[in-house]
């Protein structure tokens, strides 16, 4: 294992210092946590919107606090979920008053553990709602829709969420919005490689260097198909080809589209991806309205990308399209 790193059980905690440092223009840090809060929370009368998950996924999720996007987020260690007081304690941190929205990615962790910390905020009469984003095609069929995870598809449900808090909408129209991003997104993505986790100094799982697995997820769950590694036109093919059959996007629509890094994939391969993403969804009669590439949830060093497609509507564009500025994101 080869990282620049000090301790490698200080990860998470030194991560944040270096983010919180890096752009006090956007954010700070708060005492004694690994959580980040925007730079002029708590805004007093918006919802407060706060994500988080496990470490690792930068800048998934902290890189996206900022306006127009969360008021806070806090990570747990290494893909572990944070424990119930840090979210609790960050969530006060973050309260203006008109409530608090919580999003996260759909895992047993997480939603033990979240739920707990809105348990402890409703004990003191602080309103408190839950969307658990769950995006990932692969983890699940559709008939079994709670049971997915979230992946990439976390950061439109973030912005969607974010914007319509920042127009002054109450707690129920903010995570209607957020569960309208939810339902109208889906991902897929393929791992070329293991990661190397930190406190191990080991990969997470095993694949040769000849092949490929589509629908592995940020953790290492198991996808649904290995096989020999192939041209990154006939990936995207399959990727995309599974996106389109869950979602119900029809011809002459418009969608948004995330093709994410997983932390050790270069710029160059992305890029060539997204060629072949635009090119499929233009022959589904599809019409991009607004495109990201690069890394915005990653799993540490591990090498493939994620493809998210959210197909829009008049509302959900004009959340999508509102200004933000964060780390990780500036827009408008």
């Amino acid at each position: 294992m080869k990282k620049l790193i000090n301790d490698p059980y200080a990860v998470a905690v030194q991560t944040i210092e270096g983010l919180a440092l890096a752009y006090p223009q956007y954010l700070r840090q708060l005492d004694n946590l690994t959580a980040v809060v925007r730079q002029d929370a708590p805004v007093s009368g918006k919802v407060a919107i706060l994500s988080g998950g496990g470490s690792g996924h930068e800048p998934m999720f902290a890189g996206f606090v900022g306006r127009g996007l969360a008021d806070g987020s806090v990570a747990g260690n290494i893909f572990t979920s944070p424990p119930p007081q840090p979210i609790y304690q960050t969530a006060k941190a973050i309260h203006g008053g008109a409530g608090i929205l919580l999003l996260y990615g759909n895992y047993s962790g997480d939603v033990l553990n979240f739920d707990m910390a809105a348990e402890m905020l409703g004990r003191e009469g602080i309103k408190v709602s839950t969307v658990r984003i769950s995006d990932d095609v692969a983890s699940a069929p559709p008939d079994r829709w709670g049971d997915r995870r979230g992946i990439a598809g976390d950061f439109f449900v973030i912005k969607v969420a974010a914007a319509r808090a920042e127009e002054k909408a109450d707690l129920n129209g903010a995570t209607a919005a957020a569960e309208k991003a939810n339902d109208s997104t889906r991902s897929m993505g393929v791992a070329l490689t293991s990661c190397v986790i930190p406190a191990s100094g080991r990969t997470i799982f095993e694949i040769s260097d000849q092949d490929m697995e589509i629908g592995m997820g940020l953790h290492g769950e198991p996808g649904v198909q290995r096989g020999a590694l192939l041209p990154a036109d006939q990936v995207a093919g399959e990727m995309v080809r599974r996106i389109l059959a869950d979602l119900p996007a029809r011809p002459g629509e418009e969608v948004a589209v995330l093709v994410n890094g997983l932390g050790a994939t270069p710029l160059c391969e992305l890029f060539i991806i997204f060629r072949a993403v635009s090119r499929l969804l233009r022959e589904a009669g599809l019409s991009v309205c607004r495109s990201y590439v690069g890394n915005y949830a990653t799993s540490l060093d591990m090498a493939g990308c994620s493809i998210s497609i959210m197909r829009l509507d008049s509302e959900l564009k004009r959340l999508l399209l509102a200004p933000a500025e964060s780390p990780a994101f500036i827009q408008g």
